[in-house]
Parts: structure tokens; sequence; C-alpha cells
């Protein structure tokens, strides 16, 4: 199907508020949400806490889990409030049409940094590299992907559509289970 210029997708709606990723200055994320937030736009990075051990102290910190994003729930009156916004660089789209990502991904970003900000311990893998596979517990369950790693750590790929981004997650095998059986050449 083949579209010109004039036929450009925006799922901005005049009054539902919706989803869209924003593109921000490099370790800015989070000043960009507090600024955000008190324009009453509701904004979200998900943070992934990570320890680090010094000689002298042992220091906590929230990293943002994508470098460079956050995400806005705005209605078309927003629009140019977000832009507008110090560090801001712009709207993340698919080609020049601004899709809005659905809350079910928005969802599972939030349980990917609430279950997953520490490593599980992996015993008993059987699977095998490029299996489709299944979380059969936890707070991702029925999340489906590809195993694309079995190492001392074992991964698991989630692909986002609608972000266009693959995300890697350690975890544990026994939460897992083959959604097919893999095919023999």
């Amino acid at each position: 199907m083949s579209r010109n210029n004039n036929n450009i997708i925006s799922h901005l709606h005049d009054e539902e508020k919706r989803w869209f990723a924003i593109y921000t200055k490099y370790k800015c994320e989070k000043y960009v949400i507090d600024k955000l937030l008190k324009k009453n736009i509701e904004a979200y990075i998900p943070l992934l806490k990570t320890t680090k051990r010094y000689t002298s102290k042992v220091k906590t910190y929230n990293i943002p889990l994508l470098n460079c994003y956050a995400f806005v729930r705005i209605s078309k009156a927003d629009y140019i409030k977000v832009l507008e916004t110090e560090y801001v660089l712009k709207f993340i789209r698919q080609r020049k049409d601004l899709i809005s990502i659905p809350d079910k991904e928005i969802s599972l970003l939030r349980k990917i940094v609430g279950e997953f900000h520490e490593n599980l311990e992996v015993s008993g893998f059987n699977f095998v590299e490029g299996q489709e596979v299944e979380v059969i517990a936890g707070s991702l369950t029925g999340l489906s992907g590809i195993l694309v790693e079995k190492k001392n750590k074992n991964q698991f790929v989630v692909q986002l559509d609608h972000i266009g981004i693959q995300l890697r997650i350690d975890i544990n095998p026994g939460l897992l289970r083959p959604t097919q059986e893999l095919i023999k050449a």
C-alpha cells in the first residue's frame, strides 16, 4: 500500500490521552520528567536500581532502562508543551508518523523494572538458543520472546513492537516454558 506525504498518521487525540515516546538529551531523562510533571503532564521513565560498591561505601542509583527515552501520556493540547520542555529533543516517530504506544507496553516496562532490578539465580537450563519461550511465573507471566543466549547467564529477548527496541533480560529458566518445539533441520 503506497501513501503520499499528505497521509501522515498522527495518533494524537483531541481529548483522549495516549502514551508517546520522546527523545531527550543524554543523561537528562530524570530532569525532563520533573519539568513535565511540573507542567501537569503525565510522564514516565523506567528506572533500574543498581548498586555500586566503592572502597569506603556502597551506593544505590536509579538509572534509566532506556538511555535518552522518556514516555508521556498526552492529548493534542499537550504536544507543544512537551516539545517546549528543556532537553526534550523530539517525539519518536515511525517514519513521519506519530504512533502512540499501547498501555500494555508501558505496563510491560513497569513490570520489567519492578521485577528484574537484580539478576536471578539460574539453575537447570534445558532450552536451546533461538527457541521461542514464554514466561510462566512472576509479574511478566504471558510474555513471550526468543531465547538469544545460553552462557553463564540466560537471556530472554522482549520485542516491544511500537517502541522498536529489543530488551535483554536475565531470567531464571525455571520461569520459562517453550512455546513450540524447536524444529531440527
